[in-house]
């Protein structure tokens, strides 16, 4: 049986995310780590570590967003995934994730605090299904959704790209 996206949406209870795709929290830390022990634009305390399910299928896009917190993405499941990282040089970073290494791709990543990203899946793909592990935990309150005309006059070399993936 060839697994779909909707098999897994179904499967794992994914509901619509903000940024785009489907999505899932499956861990959440109870070890709470304090304001104090975090840096000061944290403003709380978070949990230790959190991860979710995501999804995204070949139409659609995460768009670009930033949060406070390391993000480590996880592939599963389906067709490659491209994550774009816009790194503060100015550059970007191309992470291709999936199953098969001798094409270039990896199990995992990580997206630098801070840093802006978004991601879709490649080309010819149908879906990709991955994981998201962020520490310190995610918190809403560390999530920022891009300004498209802001980012693109911070990133002027990438602008095509961000126009294509900010909402």
């Amino acid at each position: 049986m060839e697994r779909t996206a909707d098999y897994w949406i179904h499967q794992l209870k994914l509901v619509e995310h903000v940024e785009g795709g489907a999505f899932r929290e499956v861990y959440r830390s109870n070890l709470q780590l304090a304001a104090t022990s975090l840096p000061g634009t944290f403003g709380a305390a978070r949990s230790a570590s959190t991860s979710i399910y995501f999804l995204l299928k070949q139409d659609q896009f995460s768009a670009f967003h930033r949060i406070k917190s390391d993000e480590c993405w996880h592939f599963y499941q389906g067709d490659p995934l491209v994550v774009y990282e816009l790194e503060k040089d100015g550059s970007c970073t191309q992470h291709l994730l999936g199953n098969d290494p001798s094409q270039g791709q990896q199990f995992q990543c990580v997206v630098k605090a801070g840093s802006w990203f978004a991601s879709r899946v490649k080309a010819g793909g149908q879906y990709a299904l991955v994981g998201c592990t962020v520490a310190p935990g995610f918190d809403f309150a560390d999530f920022e959704l891009a300004n498209r005309s802001a980012l693109a006059k911070d990133y002027p070399a990438h602008q095509s790209l961000i126009h294509e993936l900010t909402r």
